[in-house]
């Protein structure tokens, strides 16, 4: 790459960040506002310090993958789908420290996951109608799905809507790459991750779950013993993976 190719691509880049990082920021800022006029500002503040985090990860996360030979597929619609899925996984984890005193409150973590996961199948399909696929977008995608079921479950134990034995499967996730991470640093095998058709299925149930858990609809007392059912074959399927992949299966 001559030089000034490699400028114009680092232009890209920074130009390319920078979109993202100013909508982030109208998101932190609307965030507050609504909830300001919704319950307090003492709740906003809390809201966008969590809401604000996240985001502020969400940026650092698409300007450190950002190809820096293929810079302008970070903008394509699928990715700006999958942005959209970030900001609204970050909004709900900023209800984290909001009591849900108010009815726009106690609906709006689970409008906000609700729509991020029903943008999660359209992001994909977008991807693949339009071939426009790209490394960052995958990336994107898994990035923003493990922060959902982090941050979504988290606002839903805080409020008693889940059990807290459910963030088990938040933490399921980051121990399972952890368990790969030492394997590679120790030089041990690791297996390829096999195909399953069950495991696209089980994500999408767990997702569907949380947001019906998040809504203020079916009382504590019978979403917390469906939690656990709901829980099990997850759990069991994160098992078998690591299982297979570290050759113990």
């Amino acid at each position: 790459m001559s030089g000034r190719e490699g400028t114009v691509t680092e232009r890209r880049h920074v130009a390319a960040t920078a979109v993202v990082g100013v909508a982030a920021a109208a998101v932190a800022v609307g965030g507050w506002t609504v909830v300001a006029d919704a319950a307090t500002r003492g709740a906003a503040n809390r809201w966008v310090l969590i809401a604000g985090a996240a985001l502020a990860y969400e940026v650092g996360f698409v300007a450190y993958h950002l190809d820096a030979d293929r810079v302008g597929v970070a903008l394509v619609p699928p990715n700006l789908v999958t942005l959209a899925r970030g900001g609204l996984y970050a909004a709900t984890a900023g209800f984290l420290f909001v009591p849900p005193v108010t009815p726009v409150v106690r609906w709006a973590p689970a409008a906000c996951y609700g729509t991020g996961v029903v943008l999660d199948f359209v992001d994909g399909s977008l991807a693949r109608r339009m071939g426009r696929t790209t490394a960052l977008g995958a990336k994107l995608d898994l990035a923003f799905d493990t922060l959902g079921f982090l941050v979504a479950p988290l606002v839903a134990v805080a409020w008693g809507r889940l059990p807290v034995a459910y963030l088990s499967l938040s933490a399921a996730r980051y121990v399972y790459r952890a368990g790969i991470g030492w394997r590679t640093r120790r030089g041990r095998s690791v297996g390829d991750l096999p195909a399953s058709r069950i495991r696209r299925p089980l994500a999408a149930l767990q997702m569907g779950f949380i947001a019906v858990a998040l809504a203020p609809v079916l009382p504590a007392s019978v979403i917390h013993p469906v939690a656990v059912v709901v829980l099990v074959p997850s759990l069991a399927t994160f098992a078998r993976d690591y299982l297979t992949v570290t050759g113990r299966l």
